[in-house]
């Protein structure tokens, strides 16, 4: 017994999908969820990936569609399964990007009465998602099939319109579960979507614009600041406007702006070094700030901004966006950035930079790189990065962990003119999904090399399934300091009674026989020269590089790099 002719209702939803853009689905294996797993499994347009953690495969399914920019659905059975979609659409949610969300469901009369794997779904990720829409038990009936082909098109739309974001559809199905795929005429006949949405970009207008140069047309000392940009486009433009005003990039490492074909010398990489210092904080002063894209990674930056107050502060985001979260006086424009930055740049009026200011960061940023750059044969956690960062990975991604492994990639990931984009899951900053993320990247065909802690390794591990499953070339780098290495840095490294058990965190994980177990070739690198060969060998399969590093002697080190930094600046009588 099968679902017969009610099987429409879904195959329609699922090809509306696909004439829509959709191209790959995220699947988890349960019962309830039967019809759709099949059905999409059917379809001959749409790939399928199947992973067993529903927490990992929504994380998966972020990474895909991260890279790519479109929606990537996911489908699970009902219960705690899409309860653990949830740490993935929050990211999702905070990084712009978009998830169709497919949670199978008991039928309403199994709900609330003791029925096995039934919870309360409906709107269960609240305001994480931009839609929620129960869907109707499937029917066979030609108005139930047009409704099902119009939601598909309006989820799709939704999540793929900016700011890109997650919806939720939640199917109750009934039994029998098994769709009937040897009905003619399956996925119907249309050859394009059922309803068609037009959109435009969002644009300031041009009085408008004249009002933003009027801020800064008589200023001085001036920074364009740079997060996480999403397009190349945006990137070449603000290149561009750099070399138009003669004005100083702080260029986080999410910026993409420093391994860029075009970089050029107004692309400041080693900010966050020059502004450790408290007293160096307190002398620079910038007569306006414009920010486009997500808030740097550098804390210096951000206490910088909060103690000085640029008398100008504008922030470009879309979409009524406000990611604003130092709480100075500002000027936010909603505006397309890469539209914005063609206004700047058609723009008669400038900002008259004094050529001082963007000489005294020049020559700031070549010395701390001279310094940051010198290093013992010894391999620490930084020199690791740096090991990657003179290598060549033209065309391939690099996936960066949070907590110590952006900084140090926000350190000592230098400027070069090889494209390479880097990548992290930013949007709520945590240690989870890292590799799942970063695998997804990998599914869409492109070499990806992850860089992550130990912590947030073990917090992944069996992400690692995915790789082997589907043979993905992929190549992880562990930085293992045996535990929480960020927790150093911070006010907590001085309460040594609670330090280790609750923040330390050391669990000694056996990486090299969990690599060998899972299948990846196991390499230790010790020294600087043993991890530079390695990373000189192109990924060919699936493989690991465990740097094994000491907490209090990473902490020190650190220090040390910031301190000299510190000293030549100071020497020199720059900033």
């Amino acid at each position: 017994m099968n679902m017969g002719e009610r099987t429409y209702y879904v195959s329609h939803f699922i090809d509306e999908l696909y004439l829509n853009g959709l191209e790959n689905v995220v699947i988890s294996p349960g019962s309830r969820s039967t019809p759709l797993a099949m059905t999409f499994s059917e379809h001959p347009s749409i790939n399928e990936w199947i992973h067993f953690d529903e927490r990992s495969s929504a994380f998966f399914a972020l990474g895909m569609a991260k890279r790519t920019k479109k929606p990537v659905a996911l489908v699970c059975t009902s219960g705690t399964a899409a309860a653990n979609y949830y740490p993935a659409i929050v990211e999702a949610y905070y990084s712009r990007v978009p998830l169709i969300v497919l949670t199978s469901d008991r039928p309403h009369e199994l709900r609330d009465n003791g029925a096995p794997q039934a919870i309360d779904q409906i709107k269960m990720y609240g305001d994480y998602t931009k839609y929620f829409h129960e869907m109707a038990i499937p029917e066979d009936s030609e108005q139930m099939i047009k409704y099902a082909r119009r939601q598909a098109s309006r989820a799709y739309a939704i999540a793929n319109h900016p700011n890109q974001g997650v919806v939720q559809l939640n199917f109750p199905f009934r039994d029998p579960l098994i769709p009937d795929l040897t009905l003619d005429n399956l996925w119907g006949e249309h050859s394009q979507s059922y309803v068609n949405h037009i959109t435009g970009q969002e644009q300031i207008t041009s009085s408008q614009i004249n009002t933003v140069m009027d801020l800064i047309k008589d200023k001085k000392r001036g920074l364009l600041i740079c997060g996480e940009l999403k397009t190349h486009e945006e990137r070449d433009l603000i290149l561009q406007l750099a070399e138009k005003w003669q004005i100083p990039i702080f260029a986080d490492v999410l910026s993409n702006l420093r391994k860029n074909a075009n970089t050029n010398e107004y692309v400041i990489s080693s900010y966050d070094a020059l502004l450790k210092q408290e007293d160096t904080r307190n002398r620079v002063e910038a007569d306006f700030v414009i920010r486009f894209g997500s808030m740097p990674v550098s804390k210096p930056y951000t206490q910088w901004l909060t103690k000085t107050k640029p008398e100008i502060h504008i922030v470009i985001d879309e979409n009524q966006g406000y990611r604003e979260p130092t709480n100075i006086e500002s000027t936010m424009v909603f505006s397309n950035p890469a539209t914005f930055l063609k206004q700047l740049l058609d723009s008669d009026v400038q900002p008259s930079i004094d050529s001082g200011w963007h000489e005294q960061w020049t020559k700031a940023d070549q010395l701390a790189q001279e310094i940051i750059k010198k290093h013992e044969a010894n391999l620490t956690e930084g020199t690791a990065v740096l090991a990657l960062s003179e290598s060549d990975l033209s065309e391939q991604v690099v996936f960066v962990g949070n907590s110590m492994p952006i900084r140090d990639m926000d350190t000592f990931f230098l400027p070069s003119k090889q494209n390479i984009d880097i990548m992290a899951n930013r949007g709520a900053n945590g240690i989870d999904g890292v590799i799942s993320t970063a695998l997804g990247v990998a599914a869409t065909g492109t070499l990806v090399t992850l860089v992550i802690g130990d912590v947030s390794f073990l917090h992944d591990y069996t992400a690692l399934f995915i790789a082997r499953q589907y043979r993905l070339p992929f190549r992880v780098i562990v930085l293992n300091n045996n535990g929480g290495g960020i927790f150093s840095f911070l006010p907590q490294y001085g309460e040594k009674k609670h330090f280790e058990a609750l923040f330390g965190t050391p669990f000694d994980p056996p990486i090299a026989a969990m690599t060998e177990a899972i299948g990846f070739e196991y390499h230790q690198p010790s020294t600087y020269d043993d991890m530079k060969h390695l990373l000189d060998q192109p990924i060919k399969g699936l493989e690991l590089f465990e740097v094994v590093t000491n907490r209090d002697e990473n902490m020190k080190w650190h220090r040390q790099k910031w301190e000299q930094v510190d000293e030549r600046i100071k020497r020199e009588g720059l900033l």
